[in-house]
């Protein structure tokens, strides 16, 4: 996990370290810019309810953004921004912060103590939408992610496992699939695809899985009317939802914490749920009133 920080002067503040910055964007002194995804999103869906805010009590005016990317993309640009992210899309163009003084590592994402985390969940269309042969590559990726194998490709991405079945190979054809929803889930899945295409390369079968994003709605939608063998969503499923799909018709691959980043220039170490809480419901407005102050 990258432990960058531009260090000017150190003042202990309720935000871990506080620290004099001179930042290159964002707005008036430390007024706070909040990023945030769009309605649909997965990502926001499980952050609201793990801050415990409903939808339409989102500030107003947060920056809404359609993927992963154009979240980090914005906060990188901003010295004065704040967002939300999967821990596995993490990279050194901005950096997570401890929450409730606790870092999104692997280890406290298993334990409990990293409270921002959630499913990544697979749903899967009626297999009278899909041809035979559809069905059983289909079924056979789903075993093949669920196994030792597949779920070291998900531990290797940076993600939490869940699973240590067998896997061996049933297809008897080759077949084309595709799979498309949640943006945060895409890259582990075509990660998972790639590898798989190598685990049955001595089969000789013509196997072709089209990883497509569009958002968690996109995907529980598409395996809804067969438009896709497989939904991705990165989000706990609701109630209706498994009701729709069957006990038999979801699966959890992976756990994933939800990390919280800012402008590598941003001197921001830690904050607690509750003034992430503030921040995205708009009552905490200036990084001072969380012990950050910029020049």
């Amino acid at each position: 996990m990258k432990k960058f920080l531009l260090a000017v002067a150190t003042i202990a503040l309720a935000c871990g370290i506080g620290v004099a910055a001179v930042g290159c964007g964002g707005g008036d002194d430390g007024d706070i810019t909040v990023v945030s995804r769009v309605v649909g999103s997965g990502t926001r869906d499980a952050f609201m309810e793990l801050i415990g805010l409903e939808d339409d009590q989102l500030f107003e005016d947060s920056s809404l953004q359609q993927e992963t990317q154009n979240v980090i993309t914005t906060v990188s640009g901003n010295d004065k921004a704040i967002g939300y992210i999967s821990l596995g899309s993490l990279n050194d163009n901005v950096k997570d912060i401890k929450v409730d003084g606790v870092d999104a590592t692997e280890e406290n994402i298993k334990s409990g103590s990293y409270k921002m985390a959630r499913p990544f969940v697979l749903v899967w269309t009626d297999s009278s939408k899909l041809s035979a042969a559809q069905k059983e590559l289909r079924d056979d990726f789903l075993n093949y992610m669920m196994s030792t194998e597949g779920q070291a490709v998900v531990s290797a991405e940076g993600y939490v496992s869940v699973s240590s079945e067998a896997y061996t190979c049933s297809l008897t054809q080759g077949a084309t699939i595709r799979i498309s929803g949640s943006t945060s889930a895409a890259p582990l899945m075509v990660e998972l695809v790639d590898a798989y295409k190598q685990e049955i390369s001595s089969t000789g079968y013509s196997v072709t899985i089209n990883v497509e994003q569009g958002g968690s709605g996109v995907g529980i939608n598409d395996a809804k009317s067969g438009e896709s063998a497989i939904g991705m969503v990165s989000r706990e499923l609701s109630d209706s939802e498994i009701t729709t799909f069957g006990e038999s018709g979801y699966e959890t691959i992976a756990q994933d914490g939800i990390a919280i980043i800012v402008n590598n220039n941003n001197p921001c170490t830690n904050l607690t749920v509750a003034q992430i809480k503030g921040i995205y419901e708009g009552s905490v407005r200036n990084w001072s009133d969380v012990g950050v102050e910029f020049n």
